[in-house]
């Protein structure tokens, strides 16, 4: 289609200045990510990173934050405070310059700090633009200073309100309805943040505390064993069974950075390496990252070509082998932190990636040659690891010779679409032949692909990745999608932008959605960290009074239809109401209607906004360990609010 140019004035009087902290209101997702709970709890963060600074400095032992009724957040520290002193550029006491104005704050070099968390000089800006309103009090040590703020703009001057001998900060404030989507905080969320911290910086104490109940939930976190303690919870945690009874742990300290590293072995088949930089978590890792696993590799076969473990003739472990069941903190803090993009997912100073290497080579070398029983047995797992690897690299040449031999790379109960635009293509991985058979019946053939499963598939929490190729429930759904397994995945390859997985709503449907979940996770985890997953929301109920027909995907839904379609009826006894308990119910115009139409369907999308959480929870509950999962069934299902049995 051709851009038509309009006759609109396109001039000076069209350029838009945002003044002051409105660019932040206007596009709040640009300074915190999203306006979703994410963005909710990423306010209180910024705040707390800004304490957790005086804490790197060696001001501040005890941060105090407490969840106020009505969802007002108050967080205090015994620092310093911030200054209250005229800023000699802008004429106005520098905390309101803090609060007021972006890119302002110490952590521009002068002294103010020599590293630091937060969002650079923007946090406590952006947490005062984007609050209904906030309040800020400041304690010198001789006076307490007093200023008031709403929706980012000063409301009275900062002026002196008593006389203390303390010194500190406190910042209390309540986020804006008007910018977010919920205002109502997750104390586990807020809990498992500010536990991270207490981990990351020893000795510091951390309190946090919920009010919003008539009785208090308070918890206090101080670890003075730092990165370590953080390695010994992970494993407690996810009753992972250890390797080795202490946690590995070096560190260096150079004139203008430190890094620090812990790590340990279990018995699982997973990794879970966690990094930081300046007390920030880089999911998406950098150059400390980089360093450490490169070193890491390096230092397992060195030592096993060493002491003959690895003969000539074989081949070197790769980096997935020596990674197998490793559990690893990498923690640095720098003067000057270079982060890609303003959320600071990933490190970018390339310096950092020759110091950890280094440290960790070094240290780790001289541990093994210490402690040669611990290095033979985290090697014999490496090894294992190896040879499941060369056995999955066999099974999965096999899948494709077979493939070739057959004529076809697609598997045979497959129904595809005819478009080929992944952008507009869906896959609906659908529970029972019998189902698989309405849904390709009712489909749009154009856009919709159609894969039967039945029975029960492979548990990948518990398995090699070797056991996955040549698994009929499985392999069937990696060749559908065509983008690999594993370090072989390759998203660009995919065939179609939605997975859907389409089960009944019952307590097998459950299941196998949860096995899928796990593959997913385990093995193509880039599926849904890009969106590309999602769960079929088929109705529970059918309420019909002659022609006309509702479905109601819960009770309250249901009751809704009755009394719109029986007026004269006070509940749902006596209506005809069918109750579907599985999709093979349902005939192929019904699921099309209720399921399947892109314009009247309801799908859940999964998202992924917390991996660390997440690959707990699927350890916990995929995993062998018995305990764990009936702790977590317990405590959670108090929540559970539609269970079908």
């Amino acid at each position: 289609m051709a851009n038509t140019p309009n006759n609109e004035e396109y001039g000076g009087g069209q350029i838009q200045v945002l003044e002051g902290l409105e660019a932040v209101r206007k596009r709040p997702g640009m300074y915190i990510g999203s306006t979703g709970p994410r963005g909710l709890h990423h306010l209180v963060y910024e705040v707390v990173d800004n304490s957790i600074d005086e804490a790197l400095a060696g001001y501040c032992t005890h941060i105090e934050v407490d969840i106020l009724p009505g969802n007002i957040i108050k967080v205090s520290d015994d620092g310093r405070g911030i200054p209250v002193g005229i800023q000699p550029k802008l004429g106005i006491p520098a905390v309101t310059v803090v609060f007021t104005v972006l890119h302002a704050g110490g952590k521009f070099g002068g002294g103010g700090y020599k590293v630091s968390g937060g969002l650079h000089g923007v946090g406590a800006s952006v947490v005062n633009a984007l609050s209904e309103w906030l309040e800020v009090e400041v304690c010198d040590g001789k006076h307490r200073y007093y200023q008031r703020f709403e929706r980012g703009k000063a409301v009275d001057d900062l002026k002196i309100v008593g006389d203390t001998d303390k010194t500190g900060t406190n910042v209390a404030f309540k986020a804006d309805s008007e910018i977010f989507e919920t205002t109502d905080y997750e104390f586990d969320v807020l809990e498992t943040r500010l536990r991270e911290q207490a981990f990351l910086n020893a000795g510091i104490r951390i309190t946090l505390t919920d009010q919003r109940q008539s009785e208090p939930v308070r918890e206090s976190m101080q670890y003075e064993g730092g990165i370590k303690s953080f390695v010994e919870h992970i494993h407690k945690r996810r009753s992972l069974e250890v390797l080795h009874d202490e946690v590995i742990y070096f560190g260096v300290e150079k004139e203008d950075c430190t890094a620090e590293v812990a790590l340990q072995y279990n018995d699982s088949y997973n990794e879970n390496i966690l990094s930081f930089a300046n007390n920030i978590h880089t999911p998406e890792g950098g150059t400390h990252e980089d360093g450490f696993k490169r070193s890491l590799t390096r230092v397992f076969n060195d030592y096993a070509r060493k002491n003959n473990i690895l003969k000539e003739k074989d081949k070197n472990l790769s980096g997935e082998d020596v990674r197998e069941g490793l559990t690893a903190i990498i923690s640095v803090k720098l003067t000057d932190a270079q982060f890609e993009g303003q959320t600071k997912s990933k490190l970018g100073n390339t310096e950092m990636r020759g110091v950890v290497d280094s440290m960790v080579y070094d240290k780790l070398s001289t541990f093994f040659e210490e402690n040669p029983a611990v290095a033979r047995t985290i090697l014999d797992k490496a090894l294992t690891a190896s040879r499941a690897r060369e056995a999955a690299k066999k099974a999965r040449e096999a899948t494709r010779r077979k493939s070739a031999l057959d004529g076809m790379s697609l598997p045979g109960k497959l129904s595809d679409c005819s478009e080929k635009n992944p952008e507009s293509t869906e896959l609906f991985i659908v529970e029972g032949d019998s189902a698989g058979g309405s849904a390709k019946e009712g489909r749009d053939s154009k856009i919709q692909a159609i894969l039967p499963l039945w029975g029960k598939m492979l548990n990948v929490e518990r398995a090699r990745i070797d056991k996955v190729y040549g698994n009929d429930k499985l392999m069937p759904v990696v060749t559908a999608l065509g983008c690999g397994i594993g370090d072989e995945f390759d998203l660009t390859k995919l065939r179609y932008g939605k997975v859907v997985i389409m089960a009944d709503a019952d307590v097998d449907g459950s299941h196998i959605r949860t096995l899928l979940l796990t593959f997913f996770f385990r093995y193509m985890r880039p599926l849904i960290e890009g969106g590309h997953v999602y769960i079929a929301q088929p109705p529970l109920y059918k309420v019909s009074r002659g022609k006309k027909i509702r479905y109601a995907f819960d009770e309250d839904q249901r009751d809704e239809y009755v009394r719109e379609l029986y007026p004269d009826r006070t509940d749902a006894t006596n209506v005809p109401i069918q109750r579907y308990k599985g999709l093979g119910e349902m005939n192929p115009q019904q699921l099309w209607e209720t399921t399947m139409d892109p314009s009247n369907r309801t799908m859940l999308k999964v998202e992924m906004e917390d991996a660390m959480a997440a690959d707990e929870i699927f350890t916990i509950l995929m995993g062998d360990k018995v305990q764990p999962r009936r702790e977590f069934i317990e405590t959670n299902a108090k929540y559970v609010v539609n269970l079908d049995i």
